[in-house]
């Protein structure tokens, strides 16, 4: 069993600035999530590597990436403005229909505005 592990070492640079923020992170890291630096460097390792592979085989994926997330952003914030404005218009709507439901009272005026507009009117689309 003991050929299952392999040991290395790691050094840093301090004086790179790559190096060091690696090093800052190691040393900042959360030890109830991350159990040691072994398991921290295998999973950015891992991650690191599996996205170089899939960028080398696919040099768009980051281009679509970009997209998705620039739509992911566009549609959320169609979304919290439909949740902001639709009540008010909603409720816009409702009173308009109310206004519309309920009978005015035509004047004698506008009856004799509609009979003149619909005299010059060529009826003959309708069909006999």
């Amino acid at each position: 069993m003991s050929n299952q592990i392999r040991n290395t070492n790691l050094r840093f640079n301090l004086e790179k600035d790559l190096q060091r923020k690696a090093w800052e992170y190691l040393q900042s890291m959360n030890r109830q999530e991350f159990k040691s630096y072994s398991h921290v460097i295998s999973l950015a390792l891992v991650d690191y590597f599996d996205r170089y592979y899939r960028i080398a085989e696919d040099p768009y994926l980051e281009t679509r990436e970009r997209e998705e997330r620039f739509i992911n952003q566009i549609v959320e914030g169609v979304q919290q403005n439909l949740k902001q404005s639709l009540p008010l218009f909603l409720s816009g709507l409702t009173v308009g229909m109310v206004q519309i439901g309920t009978p005015k009272q035509a004047s004698l005026t506008d009856s004799k505005n509609c009979n003149s507009d619909t005299e010059d009117v060529d009826w003959d689309f309708l069909g006999e």
